[in-house]
């Protein structure tokens, strides 16, 4: 998976995350489907957008959403997935820009692909992925030469640029692609007033991502000698963020101008997502989620002065205590001390409650599983994949588990807006929700 905007599923909720993973499937079967399997390699969080954005602007529409079969990388369960032309107009762009940068990395001599044999079958490769993304794209009404044409010219600039070129010069290619995709979502959804705001969407969101590419190489591309953007024009990682700044600005505005069904998700992703990926680029976020993988005293540690009666729902201190599980001196693991201050007393026999056997009404705790046993599921959760991609039980003490792939102490935590927009589908609106208001873009 590649792209920049990779949301932490801790912070979208079972709402936005259930909606994001239909997306983001149904991207990849609508690539399986029309182009093979093999095609699915190109999936990528960013080509989602197209999806999400159509989806937004039309609504829930008879057939959008179809039960998928089990899957390693949803711990073979089933799912609903998303169905339809977003999903496909997603591949096809999807396809044509991972074309384009399977050529780059052919131009650029990149590790294996120095070597003339395997660069000849990239290059096979990338000329089949054009073809295949251009009839998708024209079965859609869309026409792909529009992100072709912007990847020829994006070397000629490149090679045309130097100190003092102005790096948004650079970008330019990049904005016009994703200014067309966005746009032609729209046109999928039949609200062709939209074209214009979300073409400009698209245009800043072609920036941010030539921009954060540009900054995360940065170094690696010092080191090996590799063409960076900001290198060679000159531009300081201060103007850089300033530019990236303005062009979350730019999306939130842009976003506000367009009439959509449904924002919550595209709101979610556009606005506070693709701001906590700047954030990450520049070094300036940090995990706010408390996982189940998370160890070390102090790890997501609720922020000075936090309180509140959800205090604890937050953070992973039970009834608002700080600095996690007042009985297991941080381990969430931890069992909880019956009785302690302001904690409720144990429920089952002799209890409240009565007959539960565990505390607080929840049932007891699994025995745990010895050596073979666990030895025997850590091998099916590994070949099934669940262990990345899916919540599991701990194979030895059958303790739920995050996905490995949700184990990211680079995220950043929600900025709180999202938990009361009205535009993210949970009532009520930014005021007093401890965001500033003005750059999220809510009504």
């Amino acid at each position: 998976m590649f792209g920049i905007v990779r949301p932490c599923t801790h912070r979208l909720g079972e709402r936005f995350k259930t909606e994001w993973m239909a997306h983001l499937c149904g991207l990849c079967l609508a690539l399986r489907g029309d182009h093979g399997q093999f095609a699915r390699v190109v999936t990528n969080y960013d080509g989602l957008l197209v999806s999400v954005l159509t989806e937004a602007q039309s609504g829930p529409l008879p057939g959008a959403r179809r039960t998928a079969g089990p899957c390693p990388l949803r711990g073979m369960r089933t799912a609903p997935v998303a169905n339809g032309e977003g999903a496909r107009l997603a591949a096809a762009v999807s396809l044509v820009l991972a074309s384009a940068k399977v050529r780059d990395h052919v131009a650029d001599r990149d590790g294996l692909l120095a070597r003339a044999p395997i660069a000849a079958a990239a290059r096979r490769v990338a000329r089949g992925w054009d073809r295949a993304g251009a009839r998708t794209g024209a079965s859609l009404g869309f026409d792909t030469a529009v992100l072709v044409d912007a990847v020829d010219r994006q070397g000629g600039i490149e090679s045309l640029a130097g100190p003092g070129t102005p790096v948004l010069a650079v970008t330019e290619p990049t904005e016009t692609a994703t200014a067309a995709a966005f746009a032609h979502t729209a046109v999928l959804a039949g609200r062709p007033g939209n074209a214009a705001p979300l073409a400009e969407a698209g245009r800043y969101f072609g920036r941010l991502a030539h921009l954060l590419d540009a900054v995360e190489d940065r170094a690696a591309d010092a080191a090996s000698g590799a063409w960076n953007p900001l290198t060679a024009t000159g531009t300081s990682l201060a103007e850089a963020r300033r530019l990236c700044d303005d062009a979350l600005r730019g999306i939130a505005l842009a976003l506000r101008e367009a009439e959509f069904a449904d924002a919550g998700l595209t709101h979610r992703l556009l606005v506070h997502e693709l701001r906590t990926s700047v954030d990450r680029a520049f070094g300036t976020g940090s995990c706010g989620h408390v996982g189940v993988n998370a160890a070390g005293p102090g790890y997501g540690a609720p922020p000075q002065g936090y309180g509140g009666p959800d205090a604890g729902q937050a953070y992973g201190a039970p009834y608002g205590h700080a600095g996690g599980n007042p009985y297991g001196n941080g381990n969430p693991y931890a069992p909880h001390a019956p009785g302690g201050p302001g904690m409720p007393p144990p429920m089952g026999p002799g209890g409240p409650g009565g007959g539960g056997g565990g505390f607080g009404g929840l049932p007891p705790q699994k025995p745990r599983r010895g050596l073979l046993a666990g030895c025997a599921v850590a091998l099916g959760l590994f070949c099934t994949c669940q262990l990345c991609c899916a919540e599991h039980d701990g194979p030895w003490s059958r303790r739920k588990r995050d996905p490995w792939c949700d184990a990211c102490p680079d995220c950043s935590g929600c900025d709180g807006c999202c938990d009361c927009c009205s535009c993210c589908g949970d009532g009520g609106c930014c005021d007093g929700c401890g965001c500033d208001g003005c750059d999220c873009g809510c009504s």
